[in-house]
């Protein structure tokens, strides 16, 4: 299957040396603005084809278009490829507003091409194995979820961090709950580029219709790099650690309360300390397994996990916390029609 880049800045050239790679592609195009970037690919992979004017894929006999540029590009790069009819694996966010993003879903559709959206954690075997272990029921019923993803950098010139760093949060809460949230509110601080006002620390909550409650850190302006997400279960509480060997360890601990008390000396609550469990993960590159995928679904047609209409929920909800986190925190409904009123 014969595959194209366009942007070959910090994520495109890892997307690129994966289709190089993978037995059921062909890397045959890329491009970038800066003739540096693509002198580059060339030396990586002398066989491409390089430009500085994307159209040129777009007439070219490529069938399918990975699109990693700045995020205010999404839509306009998208719908030219759909237009030629090129399938397209976009990076997260899918686009910059959810109008935009509605117009690549619908138009994929319309054009029965394959969007899919690059929500790599996703396809990230210790996110699949949370999945499975909530499903199970192992967890019993889901109290609350705490995220945290932060490091010094990457400061981003066009987005804030929410932009940046939720969309993983959020797209693995989508997938791990197999629900919306109702609710988002934000609040946060704009430091190093106050200026732009943009912020680099933010704080999210979720509030999902089960009741669960998600709270997210995340943050470019930090001494020590986290990637860590707690879930608290009624019966037993997951960490999932994905700078961490393991990465995954389940603690059956809890707090258990007795149905019926007459009195208040008769009230007591009963604290559950029991061991805790590494959960094996069989390790893949997560990106492998997202460029796997996409050609996958290219050829049966099947639709992909990540697909356009994923990536639509996704960028609502980080329209809805902008939204939450210039109004100085307020709740903000998460819903399409909501965020159309």
């Amino acid at each position: 299957m014969k595959i194209g880049v366009i942007g070959c800045g910090y994520w495109g050239p890892k997307l690129a040396r994966n289709f190089n790679e993978i037995p059921t592609a062909s890397l045959e195009w890329v491009s970038d603005l800066n003739p540096e970037r693509l002198a580059h690919m060339k030396e990586l992979y002398p066989h491409v084809r390089a430009t500085q004017d994307y159209d040129e894929l777009l007439r070219s006999d490529v069938e399918a278009i990975v699109i990693a540029t700045p995020v205010s590009t999404h839509s306009a790069i998208a719908m030219a490829c759909l237009q030629a009819g090129k399938h397209v694996l976009i990076e997260k966010p899918l686009a910059a507003s959810v109008a935009d993003a509605e117009l690549i879903a619908r138009m994929g559709d319309e054009k029965k091409l394959i969007v899919m959206v690059g929500h790599t954690f996703q396809y990230n075997p210790a996110v699949c194995a949370i999945r499975t272990v909530i499903a199970s029921g192992e967890l019993g019923e889901i109290y609350y979820i705490n995220s945290t993803r932060v490091n010094l950098g990457l400061f981003q010139p066009d987005i804030n961090v929410v932009w940046d760093l939720a969309p993983h949060d959020i797209s693995i809460l989508l997938d791990i709950l197999d629900q919306e949230p109702a609710t988002v509110s934000a609040r946060g601080g704009a430091y190093v580029q106050r200026e732009k006002g943009l912020h680099d620390v933010a704080y999210l909550t979720l509030n999902f219709p089960s009741g669960v409650l998600a709270d997210l850190r995340v943050s470019w302006l930090d001494p020590v790099k986290i990637r860590r997400i707690t879930i608290v279960g009624s019966k037993k509480m997951l960490v999932y650690d994905d700078i961490a060997d393991p990465k995954i360890t389940i603690y059956d601990k809890g707090v258990d309360r007795y149905p019926y008390s007459d009195t208040f000396e008769e009230f007591t609550l009963s604290y559950r300390h029991g061991p805790e469990m590494p959960h094996h993960v069989e390790w893949v590159e997560p990106l492998r397994v997202e460029c796997e995928h996409f050609t996958s679904c290219i050829a049966t047609g099947q639709r992909p996990r990540s697909d356009g209409w994923v990536g639509v929920k996704v960028v609502k909800i980080l329209e809805a916390a902008q939204k939450s986190l210039m109004n100085g925190g307020l709740r903000e409904g998460c819903r399409l029609e909501q965020i159309h009123s």
